[in-house]
């Protein structure tokens, strides 16, 4: 089974206090699905669109556990904390192998 990755894209950091107070919630709500945090920051150079905006890569065993971990009540209780501290972009997408 492939793995599932998923990719999200900071457009807009309103309000770095609600963004620390996600931070602390989403791991831990995301561990149960074997979340595992491959990158995450401001890129250290960009082409084409040339869009410097804040990515964290997250890694999943299958493409199921990251929408399972996405939909889950920990972490929906995450984003809700969010709220509008942030402007994003979240896609879940299949590995290639």
């Amino acid at each position: 089974m492939a793995k599932g990755y998923w990719i999200t894209f900071y457009r807009e950091i309103k309000d770095t206090a609600k963004l620390a107070a996600y931070a602390k919630l989403a791991p831990g709500a995301t561990a149960p699905f074997g979340a595992r945090y491959l990158c995450r920051g401001n890129p250290q150079a960009v082409f084409e669109a040339g869009l410097m905006d804040r990515v964290v890569i997250t890694e999943f065993p299958s493409v199921e556990q990251a929408i399972a971990a996405h939909n889950c009540p920990g972490y929906q209780e995450a984003v809700r904390v969010l709220g509008d501290g942030a402007v994003r972009d979240v896609r879940i997408i299949e590995g290639l192998e």
